[in-house]
């Protein structure tokens, strides 16, 4: 989840156009949704490499705050619940 800082949410989307969205080769866009009142996105991320998610966030963390949440797949829970 990223809390978008008040006050530079058109600095966010101007950047975004101007550069895109900065992710480095190994981490994939797979979607993202924001709440109404614009202060969280929430951005679904692919990689298997912690560090490029922290090379990505680097290039956003002076206008946005991030709480990174590792996820399973629902078939990776289901093995775990019943192992």
């Amino acid at each position: 989840m990223r809390r978008l800082t008040h006050g530079k949410v058109k600095q966010i989307y101007r950047r975004l156009e101007e550069k895109g969205r900065m992710q480095p080769e190994g981490l994939t866009y797979i979607n993202s949704w924001i709440d109404e009142n614009m202060n969280r996105c929430y951005q679904v991320m692919e990689t298997d490499s912690i560090e490029n998610i922290h090379e990505w966030i680097s290039n956003w963390d002076d206008v946005m705050e991030f709480e990174i949440v590792p996820v399973i797949s629902s078939t990776e829970a289901k093995d775990k619940a019943l192992t």
